[in-house]
């Protein structure tokens, strides 16, 4: 049996399996190119970002393959490669990223309360950013800290439950939605046809919405409206979540206080994109999840699953 594993992420597989697996050939690959024609004969493909031209090669002339082992939390590029999914099984890397992303959000809500990128901006400028010494004058409701601040986590998984006891730590008041209303660890979380009136009372609201039909464009011109002119718009879940005209027209016409995206619709960002001159808007290059914890772990208890024809971890349907 042959697993072949990406030269994209450092894994110690060789030092986790060569024990327990001594059938096993471990094989690693470069996923930015074509899989060689010597390895085309391997049954167990671990992916992490693989080009679209690797997988789609992948899926037409890798006839032994009978699984897939992605490491991203929602494997859209494999499940669009056009693999046989009556033949080749697919799992996610699920929970391989809470952590990370948890702390990438957290990062980029400090950042547009502390207007990071201001100061950035006068620094590149040799300009003193005075006006960011805590002024008085400013709006009493402005979004400046975490503390007694509103936070909204649209998208209520386990991403989200990494992430709420950090907020809960500096202070702010965490609410969810999600698709059914429940109590998670302690949050309270709302179906989302209360999201016009959630949204009203938001200082800043957090997506992490997986990318699907039902989900794309789920904040709108519409939902936009509903915030409220200082709140902040901050995604790490999918960019199709996001309308991205309508957001650079709320940007525009300071409808809100700002946005910081680490996902886009089209990546890498377009030069030609509105987004890169759009006012208080933070650009991160889909970097919140690129630190995927417990690779080893959970391919190891996938192989065990797959070699005894059993259900495995984050199935795909």
């Amino acid at each position: 049996m042959k697993l072949l594993y990406p030269t994209s992420i450092k894994l110690n597989l060789e030092e986790q399996l060569k024990d327990q697996q001594p059938a096993l050939t471990l094989v690693a690959y470069d996923p930015s190119v074509l899989i060689p024609d010597e390895h085309l004969d391997a049954e167990i493909l671990v992916a992490w970002c693989n080009s679209a031209a690797n997988l789609e090669d992948a899926a037409k002339r890798m006839t032994s393959l009978r699984w897939i082992q992605s490491l991203a939390a929602g494997p859209n590029d494999v499940l669009a490669a056009g693999f046989d999914r009556a033949r080749v099984a697919v799992t996610s890397g699920s929970g391989l990223h809470n952590l990370p992303v948890a702390e990438h959000a957290l990062a980029l809500l400090l950042a547009a309360a502390r207007r990071f990128h201001e100061m950035r901006d006068c620094q590149a400028r040799k300009e003193w950013a005075g006006h960011l010494r805590g002024d008085p004058t400013l709006p009493a409701n402005m979004f400046s800290t975490l503390r007694n601040a509103n936070i909204l986590i649209w998208g209520y998984g386990n991403i989200a439950k990494s992430l709420a006891p950090h907020l809960q730590a500096l202070g702010a008041t965490v609410r969810g939605v999600a698709r059914s209303a429940s109590v998670r660890e302690g949050v309270e979380v709302f179906a989302e046809d209360q999201l016009p009136d959630l949204l009203r009372k938001t200082d800043a609201l957090v997506m992490i919405l997986p990318g699907s039909d039902s989900t794309r464009h789920a904040l709108n011109a519409e939902r936009l409206s509903y915030l409220r002119e200082h709140a902040w718009v901050i995604n790490v879940g999918r960019g199709t979540s996001v309308d991205e005209a309508a957001l650079v027209e709320a940007l525009e016409k300071r409808q809100i206080g700002g946005a910081a995206l680490d996902v886009f619709e089209q990546e890498p960002l377009p030069a030609s994109s509105k987004l890169w001159e759009a006012p208080n808007l933070i650009l991160s290059p889909h970097a919140a999840g690129n630190r995927p914890l417990g690779c080893e772990k959970l391919i190891e208890e996938n192989l065990e699953l797959f070699k005894a024809g059993k259900t495995m971890t984050n199935i795909m349907p």
